[in-house]
């Protein structure tokens, strides 16, 4: 066997050029690594890049808990590794950086240098370069035109990809090259496929004919997309298929004359996955967006959707990234609605049928200098209906009851804060008059330092100015000030926090408050506040299913005292009573927002216990506490309520258990001892099932507001399939609370198939779509072509928020 080395014998000036000037093995990868691209264009999950097709590798389930998990990254774990190329050898090099400074070697069996300028290989000729494996049963080399030729089972490999050739020839200088009969495997993305002819025009420029692209399992192709000419310009990122036919299996579903598609991590324009749905309220629904990379800095999407009871609707979405503002805005428009009145004919509606639908959402941020920053969000609807005609058959969240829509300019700096703006709300809901709509703040100013005098003693501020304005409603100006003084002594097993502050709140009625009830158009309240929290902590060392913990015991007394102000004459511009629960027992008012400031002599007691592991992480923690009330509670929300006078508040305790990866429990408890009565209880319960399976339960109880139970799973059955389910009902009404007729809020039932190059999901889903009580029925099929682009399928969002902890 003869054996050349590039530093070493006669032959090597032939080796000396023929690496040196672009290995033919590196050309021909560059002709052929172009074909590695998506099929279909990708919107990016933000602007400016795109993220690129990632590998299950380094994949971790999301924390218990957790409601934000990420979308598991594409995966080819379930491919079989180098499935099309059989020559694929282990061990070389995982990436190219030493490629330019690594010597190459070539061995065949003979060589024939007769020729002073050709040089005839045959025999196994290899040529090995750092990660670079090129072979062949015959190679010829022209050393004063950089020409070659390869025949007889070419195979090359590198870092990046595999691929064979019946033929190979061209030239080194210029980079050029031509291939016929080859097959290629990327090793990163899994792409692969075939192609009758190649021809590399420059480095840049490449052009293949008969050619075909699937991430599947060659001889297992559920899918490949296939196509007379392609055309590839690595300068843009951008591949250009002509006579292009998709096909699930040998069947063609899609084609196209012409399209273009992305070859690296750069933005395109293109079509996105579609959606195809129905529900009994729109009928079947067809929708497939369109990708516009603009500019590096902006895009767009198109959504054309196909509504068969109701018509079609356009959407578009624009963001933008432009010097100091970023932001989105999204538009959906449906001209003529055929079924705009007819859905609900038992009900007055404010729309007939013809009446055009939209909505309009944009959102912006702007960096003005400094800290500071313009921030806009609005919102606009074209009707009351319009979310229960065309919410997705697969949200998860009820319509709300307003829109609301702000526009401010907001600054910080180390102790201090401010911000001035402008707020306003849509009544969206039906069965509401638009006096119910809350009021608009045109202008809101606040402004709030919190700053520190010694190292134990802190001052601040909270202020606020709001102009409130409201059609057919008493309207004002309120002004507010609560100033505070604060102490923070502390040791290692105790705390005490002394706190006092002043609240004045002061308003400037208009609109002819008198025809309201109020006989006075300046009203204001005047009060003092003042707390002391305080708080001891032991420790212990405890041991719990043979595994060592520090156990914490930490009793807690909170005293607070405001003293009665008469507040019955105030209005109630922004301000409600809050829902109780376990951090009441520790706040200065009941009531949101500043028309109402609660009386107070209290004390609450309350005691937490937890568990830590070595690392200090939180495995359990229990707590328990009440208020002890001192004197009558004559605040009240309303101008005529009467006063209440409890002796204590409901008792509450809560739990959270987290001592092992795989499971949680979360519990929260309220005993009204003033009615003796369950106020409030709820359980919460998780398990992970395998790598990618979960199980949740949970028990939601409010006296006289809920009774629901919710049950929810991914179960994997085998390494590709998965159950999906969730079942949320309620044991009673609140509207017959006393009648309890359980009620199926949501219900849903699906399955899931994965394997090596494509996921497939198909949900149906029983809910309830408006505060009516009306149901409804939906169906969707999502379809995910691995290797096509990161786009994340409206089901894929969904199934985070419905089914908790699923990826």
């Amino acid at each position: 066997m003869a054996r050349i080395n590039k530093e070493t014998g006669r032959v090597p000036t032939t080796a000396r050029h023929f690496p040196a000037r672009h290995a033919l093995a590196w050309a021909v990868a560059a002709v052929f690594g172009s074909l590695a691209a998506p099929a279909m264009a990708a919107a990016p999950a933000e602007l400016p890049a795109q993220a690129p097709v990632q590998q299950h590798t380094g994949f971790t389930p999301c924390p218990l808990g957790r409601f934000d998990c990420p979308p598991r990254p594409v995966s080819f774990a379930l491919c079989r590794p180098n499935a099309l190329l059989e020559f694929y050898r282990p061990g070389l090099p995982e990436d190219s950086h030493g490629r330019e400074d690594a010597i190459t070697n070539v061995w065949a069996e003979h060589v024939d240098a007769s020729d002073s300028s050709i040089y005839r290989l045959s025999g196994n000729v290899t040529l090995r370069r750092y990660d670079q494996l090129l072979q062949a049963d015959h190679l010829n080399y022209n050393d004063r035109t950089t020409a070659y030729s390869a025949r007889g089972h070419v195979t090359y490999q590198d870092s990046k990809e595999l691929l064979s050739a019946s033929h190979m020839h061209g030239t080194t200088t210029p980079d050029y090259a031509e291939a016929s009969d080859v097959r290629y495997q990327m090793l990163i993305s899994h792409g692969n496929g075939v192609a009758e002819h190649a021809t590399l025009l420059d480095p840049k420029h490449s052009r293949y004919t008969h050619a075909t692209y699937s991430t599947c399992d060659p001889g297992h192709r559920l899918w490949e997309f296939s196509a007379d000419r392609i055309t590839i310009n690595k300068d843009t990122g951008v591949g250009v298929a002509r006579d292009a036919t998709m096909r699930m299996g040998d069947v063609p579903f899609f084609w196209l004359p012409y399209f273009s598609f992305p070859v690296d991590d750069r933005r395109k324009s293109g079509f996105l996955y579609p959606t195809f749905g129905h529900n009994s309220n729109s009928g079947f629904m067809f929708s497939i967006p369109y990708y516009l990379n603009l500019a590096p800095n902006y895009d767009a999407t198109l959504t054309p959707k196909i509504y068969t009871k109701r018509g079609l609707m356009l959407g578009a979405q624009f963001r933008y990234l432009i010097g100091p503002s970023s932001g989105q805005l999204d538009i959906d428009y449906l001209p003529s609605d055929r079924h705009a009145g007819s859905d609900h004919d038992d009900r007055d509606r404010d729309i007939d049928d013809g009446a055009d639908r939209y909505f309009v959402q944009f959102e912006n941020r702007t960096r003005l200098g400094g800290s500071w920053s313009f921030n806009t969000s609005i919102k606009h609807v074209s009707d009351k209906y319009y979310f229960q005609d065309f919410q997705s058959p697969l949200s998860f969240y009820t319509t709300p009851s307003s829109l609301s829509s702000r526009a401010g300019i907001r600054g910080s700096g180390q102790w201090w804060s401010a911000s001035i703006g402008l707020l306003q709300f849509q009544n969206i809901d039906p069965l509401l008059s638009d006096n119910h709509v809350q009021y608009k703040r045109w202008p809101r100013i606040a402004f709030e330092i919190d700053a520190p005098i010694t190292r134990t003693l802190e001052w601040g501020i909270t202020s606020e100015a709001v102009a409130f304005r409201k059609d057919h409603a008493v309207e004002g100006n309120r002004v507010d000030l609560y100033p505070y003084l604060e102490g923070n002594y502390q040791g290692a097993a105790w705390y005490v926090r002394p706190r006092v502050a002043w609240r004045y709140t002061t308003y400037r009625l208009i609109n002819d408050p008198a025809h309201f009830g109020y006989t006075d158009d300046a009203p204001s309240r005047s009060l003092p506040i003042a707390s002391i929290d305080s708080g001891l902590i032991f420790e212990r060392e405890t041991s719990l299913f043979g595994h060592s913990y520090t156990q914490t015991l930490e009793p807690r007394l909170y005293y607070l005292y405001v003293p009665y102000r008469d507040q019955r004459d105030l209005p109630t511009f922004d301000t409600r009573d809050m829902t109780f629960g376990y951090w009441q027992l520790f706040s200065t008012n009941r009531f949101s927002g500043a028309d109402r400031q609660m009386d107070a002599n209290n004390l609450t007691a309350a005691v937490t216990t937890r568990l830590l592991d070595s690392a200090g992480i939180q495995k359990a923690a229990f707590s328990f506490g009440q208020i002890r009330y001192f004197s009558p509670q004559r605040v009240q929300l309303g101008r005529n309520a009467p006063t209440t006078d409890f002796a204590g508040s409901d008792y509450v305790a809560q739990l959270d258990l987290t001592l092992s990866p795989d499971w949680r429990l979360h519990s929260v408890y309220q005993w009204d001892p003033n009615h003796h009565r369950n106020a409030m209880g709820s359980v919460g319960f998780q398990r992970r099932i395998g790598f990618n399976g979960v199980l949740n339960f949970s028990y939601r109880y409010r006296y006289h507001y809920m009774d629901q139970f919710d049950v929810s799973a991914a179960i994997p059955v085998t390494e590709r399939w998965r159950l999906l389910a969730r079942w949320n009902i309620a044991k009673r009404e609140r509207q017959q609370w006393d009648e309890p007729h359980p009620k199926t809020l949501a219900a849903l039932l699906g399955v899931e198939y994965e394997n090596c190059c494509i996921a497939v999901r198909l949900l149906g889903r029983h809910y309830v779509r408006n505060v009516h009580g009306d149901t409804d029925n939906a169906i969707m099929l999502q379809v995910q072509f691995k290797g096509l682009g990161s786009f994340s399928p409206k089901t894929e969002r969904f199934l985070h928020r419905a089914i908790l902890g699923y990826q």
